[in-house]
């Protein structure tokens, strides 16, 4: 692989032109399709063989309109009075009403207006008015989410900014928000991206070889976030899906060019000529960003194992991004290096001691021999500081944050507010439960006094009934809101206790679905698999990492401490979103469960990106040991020759992750916030003083492996280098040769 990626970087640099010209023909290609042709991204949260998709499946064959997605205007007097008293907010509820139902694709609304011609107790038992006639509630359904776009989502809030008047105050929420709200680029995000640039520029002292990495990274991105529409005629996308796909996008896009753009001023600085230098970067850094990226996609692609198809659907657009940043990193980044030439060094910073191709820090020397003197004392305190921090993981909840946990400045919020305020908190997660009463219709009403005389439940509304499908559906209100674990253990007892004592002797059968019941549900198959996928996501590092250094201890250490630093990630989760502590500084509105898919999300992830400092600082290890068969020494000098490009990396990592921790979205937050703590943790606790320690401790045994399996093992030369050609030298000037052209 490494003679190919050689000629390919030599190519690219050679003919910049052509290289830049087909990637910005692609661009327009895959960026004009999608302008075009593109589908909408969906949220859809089917997965086959929960309790809950087999309600939904239940309600869409009877055609029940509880099947599909609703949406729901909460709607108040703004002087503070009811309803029953102010005949203005009347009028104006009365236009809401007919406003909302002649929206596209409409199936029904409820009707308030209706309600309080029944008085204040009728309108109380409708379901609709609130008891003190203050706040009304007009439910919106609409049919499945496959039949509607965007563009329902942007009527509907047409339609409630111009129900909002000096009279009434109208705010909305509900799954078709859900379902299609994307949220905009926020200042975060580009905040984040200004900070990996002073790191570049700090990095390299040069303003051209701090925008080449910027450049790919946002040029892939764009590139990668323009596909999904067309991705899904293969696979619906979540409309979350970019937003992941963009942190991990820029950070490994960033950190592929910065380790190329390195390595090309690596030898550049012995004397290689451009051309030579490029294809001798692409050949070594280029090889192991492949190995690396192929990780990351390999990782993230075995989200499958969960059998959740949105985050397969996540994982699989993600890959995609990854894909495109390690192939414009192979591609892109020679043909820019060739455009920019010897220019590469020029228009910076120039810092005294600090050369292009100098990247062994004396401070970092000293780092390593101290760590080194005092190995046991590190390891040891490191040790428990890290399991310290994986402890909260103990209390790990999990679910998924509900409206309430947006800030106020969002209509969905508000909503929320409204409508808790009005009829409880349970009003704003319904439980839709689906019946098969295709054997035994007797069983409606018992079961319906059942579900009413629960603990939980604080309101059933009437059955609607489809006699041809052989279907009803009850729909319960609990009493808690939809993200307390009271709720999911409602609709536990629900399924496990009140459902088979009165079915026992029937053969209709009843299944709770809905919003919050679907999240409850892929919380658990989530928990259920995730032990297996981190067994298997270790597994595969271990061979990986033992092919590629020849040893046993080494992966297996590697291993051990990639769970310690995602488990202190973990753990900081838990910290601050479920129990709080510094949830003010991230503007967190209250605690929140930690979301069902994040965990296994985040291990994927993380396994791959940790790849790529273990390889980046254990090969310049190995290459030491090799050479000086001195381990200690070894160690030491690995740690000052990569030190600086790792925290580089690193830092950059963190400012792209922590800039969407600066974001409205609860989700979003977490992923921000559990991303940048573990690369912290991995590429400074872990990376710089635990594995130098440990590797100390454990002397000449981090090179063993048994002759047997030594001969057994295909080799991989991640570096690539030794297998080039040496060029021929005249007066210490490197001159390429004849047949490498």
């Amino acid at each position: 692989m490494s003679t190919a990626l050689y000629r390919l970087g030599r190519l690219a640099a050679r003919r910049p032109g052509r290289a830049i010209g087909i990637w910005l023909l692609v661009a327009v290609c895959v960026i004009g399709s999608s302008q075009a042709f593109g589908r909408n991204l969906e949220d859809s949260f089917e997965v086959p063989g929960l309790d809950s998709q087999l309600a939904l499946e239940l309600l869409t064959t009877a055609r029940s309109e509880s099947a599909g997605l609703t949406a729901q205007v909460a709607l108040s007097p703004k002087d503070g009075t009811s309803f029953f008293e102010n005949t203005d907010a009347q009028v104006e509820l009365a236009a809401a009403e007919a406003r909302l139902g002649e929206l596209p694709d409409v199936l029904d609304t409820t009707s308030p207006v209706a309600a309080l011609a029944l008085g204040p107790e009728g309108a109380a038992r409708s379901g609709v008015v609130s008891a003190d006639g203050r706040v009304a509630l007009i439910r919106v359904q609409y049919p499945v989410v496959e039949e509607l776009s965007a563009e329902n989502l942007e009527a509907l809030k047409g339609a409630v900014s111009s129900t909002d008047t000096e009279v009434l105050q109208a705010e909305a929420n509900g799954d078709l928000f859900f379902a299609f709200h994307e949220p905009e680029t926020e200042v975060g995000e580009l905040l984040g991206i200004g900070v990996a640039i002073v790191i570049l520029l700090l990095a390299f002292g040069s303003i051209i070889a701090m925008g080449l990495p910027i450049g790919m990274a946002l040029f892939g991105l764009a590139l990668g976030v323009s596909s999904m529409p067309l991705i899904t005629y293969l696979i619906e996308i979540p409309s979350w899906a970019p937003q992941i796909a963009s942190m991990v996008g820029l950070g490994v896009g960033i950190d592929y060019a910065l380790f190329l753009v390195t390595r090309h001023r690596e030898f550049l600085a012995r004397g290689f000529t451009v051309e030579e230098s490029v294809g001798r970067s692409v050949a070594t850094a280029g090889q192991a960003v492949i190995f690396a990226g192929g990780t990351v996609v390999i990782a993230i692609l075995g989200l499958a194992f969960a059998c959740v198809p949105f985050m397969t659907a996540a994982g699989v657009a993600t890959s995609v991004v990854v894909l495109i940043m390690v192939v414009a990193s192979v591609t892109l980044v020679p043909a820019f290096l060739g455009l920019a030439g010897q220019w590469i060094n020029r228009f910076g910073l120039h810092r005294r001691g600090h050369g292009a191709g100098d990247h062994t820090s004396a401070g970092w020397l000293r780092w390593g021999n101290h760590v080194s003197r005092n190995a046991w004392a590190y390891t040891i305190g490191v040790t428990a500081l890290l399991l310290g921090l994986t402890a909260p993981v103990l209390a790990l909840q999990l679910g998924f944050p509900d409206d309430g946990t947006l800030p106020e400045s969002r209509t969905e919020r508000r909503a929320y507010d409204l409508v808790a305020e009005g009829f409880g908190a349970g009003a704003n997660g319904p439980l839709v439960v689906a019946v098969d009463i295709s054997g035994d219709a007797t069983v409606l009403t018992p079961l319906a006094t059942a579900i009413a005389d629960d603990p939980g439940i604080a309101k059933v509304a009437p059955a609607e009934v489809n006699e041809a499908a052989g279907v009803a559906t009850i729909v319960a209100f609990a009493t808690t809101a939809p993200q307390d674990n009271a709720t999911r253990t409602t609709v536990d007892r629900l399924r496990w206790d009140v459902f088979p004592a009165v079915l026992a002797d029937s053969p209709a059968r009843a299944h709770v679905g809905g919003q919050t019941a679907t999240f409850a549900d892929v919380g658990n198959r989530v928990t259920s698999r995730l032990p297996l996928f981190i067994v298997a996501v270790i597994s595969l590092s271990f061979l990986l990492l033992m092919l590629v250094f020849r040893s046993v201890l080494v992966p297996l250490k590697a291993a051990l401490l990639n769970l310690l630093s995602i488990g202190a990630a973990y753990g900081v989760l838990v910290m601050v979103f479920q129990w709080g502590w510094g949830k003010e500084l991230i503007g967190l509105e209250s605690t929140v469960p930690i979301v069902s898919f994040i965990p296994m999300f985040m291990f994927a992830i993380l396994f791959g990106l940790s790849m790529d400092y273990e390889v980046f600082l254990l090969s310049r290890v190995r290459e030491e040991f090799l050479a000086t068969g001195d381990n200690d020494q070894s160690v030491i000098r690995g740690i000052a020759g990569t030190a600086r490009v790792i925290t580089s990396a690193a830092l950059i990592m963190i400012s792209v992750f922590f800039g969407f921790v600066l974001g409205s979205d609860p989700t979003t937050k977490m992923f921000g916030l559990g991303l940048a703590t573990a690369i912290f943790v991995d590429a400074t606790i872990v990376r710089m003083v635990l594995v130098p320690a440990s590797m100390k401790l454990l002397g000449d045994a981090n090179w063993w492996l048994p002759a047997w399996l030594d001969r057994i093992l295909p080799t991989i030369d991640i570096e690539g280098e030794t297998r080039l050609p040496v060029p021929e030298r005249i007066d210490d000037k490197v001159l390429t040769w004849p047949s490498a052209r």
